[in-house]
Formats: structure tokens, sequence, C-alpha cells
């Protein structure tokens, strides 16, 4: 196979959550570029009407926009069948929705750390179970979550004191990591990304706050563009990584080789 078939998405379909604005409409800009039809979703669904619109007029592309929140099992039946009964299959997941809070630990209100919990970790693995249960039919299928460098250790109180969003980042990657283990025998690749700081309306406040400090530990001195997850994304969602299951790319200008 050619490399350019390789990272050829064409006629692929793509879930996208939390596609409608930040990290998430940038993958699923990348995504569609490489020719993937496109599905979008969030809680709300107007952002994620306006980027399908957009990505239809760029790329050409096929897309569907629906409401749904991640952890309410009925609305993700409601994401996969309607995503069914348009495309026929579901070849790409991507699970970006998420939330954070930031506390010190002793300070931590527990209904905070079970929503931030019940997002990023109970709504990932709903999503792919979901999915999955295609993807295992088809026999066929790439899910990309989304981790994040703070997943991968502790994290300096100063600039991230964010206990429940580190924890349930580190719970994605394992949760990666032994999904890949068990669908591997059905074809299906499970990887993570782990970005570093980009400017997002979830980071405003924590790079107002800390991004001098972020910088002078981040080896390229900048933070993640708006094209910097492009291409990630696109070599795990692709055949390029056919052979590449269990793993977390980190994407954070080398913040995490130089700690």
């Amino acid at each position: 196979m050619h490399v350019k078939q390789l990272f050829d998405l064409t006629g692929k379909t793509a879930i996208v959550t939390g596609g409608g604005r930040g990290l998430g409409e940038q993958i699923a800009e990348g995504l569609a570029e490489a020719g993937a039809n496109i599905v979008l979703c969030s809680r709300k669904a107007d952002a994620c009407e306006n980027v399908c619109r957009r990505l239809e007029k760029e790329t050409g592309v096929k897309t569907l926009a629906l409401p749904c929140d991640i952890t309410d099992p009925e609305a993700i039946d409601h994401l996969i069948n309607k995503t069914v009964e348009k495309f026929k299959t579901i070849d790409i997941l991507v699970n970006n929705s998420g939330a954070t809070w930031g506390a010190p630990a002793l300070e931590m209100p527990l209904e905070a750390f079970q929503k931030v919990m019940n997002v990023n970790v109970t709504g990932t693995f709903l999503v792919s179970q979901k999915a999955g249960e295609v993807m295992v039919k088809q026999q066929f299928g790439k899910i990309i979550n989304i981790a994040s460098v703070a997943g991968l250790g502790g994290a300096d109180p100063r600039f991230m004191d964010t206990v429940g969003y580190n924890a349930s980042k580190g719970a994605v990657i394992t949760f990666t990591k032994d999904l890949a283990v068990k669908w591997g025998e059905h074809n299906i690749q499970v990887n993570a990304i782990a970005p570093g700081f980009f400017p997002t309306k979830m980071s405003k406040v924590l790079l107002e706050e800390g991004g001098d400090f972020i910088l002078d530990r981040t080896p390229l001195k900048r933070f993640g563009s708006e094209e910097d997850l492009k291409g990630a994304a696109l070599f795990l969602a692709s055949a390029a990584a056919n052979y590449v299951t269990g793993d977390v790319l980190v994407v954070d200008g080398g913040m995490h080789a130089s700690c």
C-alpha cells in the first residue's frame, strides 16, 4: 500500500465526542481533511452543527451533529444508532469529551470529584462499549481516547491543582491499555493521545495563571496550536497505525521529557 493510502480515510466514519470546539474540533477537522465522514456530539448540539456545516463546505465530507450526554446510556444508544443508520459503519471513535475542576486535594468537593470521574472515565467507557459492539461485529475499528499529560504522573500544584482531573486521565490511560488487550483479537486498535497545554476554553484559567511556569518547562517554548493534534489523531485513526495498539502518544512540546 502506498504511503498516501495509509493515511487516506475516504469513506470511513468517525465519531468525535465533544467535537463542537477546542481539541475535538481540531481533531474532527483533521479527520475530515483526510476524507472521513464526521459525526460530532456534545451536550451543546448547536456548536457541533456549526462545525459540521463548516467541514462539509470546506472538505466535502458528509457530517452529522447530535446532542449527547456521554454519561447517559440512552443518549449514547441514540448516538450510535443514528450514526449506523446514516453511515452503516463506525470506523473511528475519538473519546474527547471531558470535564475538569480546580481545587486543592483537601478542599475538593466530593460531587466535583465524582463529576470529573463520571465524565472523563465512565463516559469514555460507555461510548467505547456501545461503539465497540459495532466494531466487534465488523471486526475493525480505531478508538482514540484523549487523555492528558496530567495523567502521566503528579502535577506541580503551582500550575495545576486538579487532583480529580489528573486521576481521571490516569484512569483513561490504563483503560486504553486494557481495552487494547481485550479487543485486539477483533482487529480493534485502542490508543490514547496525551496532549500538553493547548489554549482552549477549558484551559483558559490555568494558562492565565500558570502559563509562564508551563512555558519555562516546555522545550519548544510554546503552547499547542490549532494544527498540532491533527497529524497525531490522523496517524492513530489511519491504516498507518494498524500495528499500533495500547499506546499513548504524548503531544506536549517535550514537557514530559524535561521533568
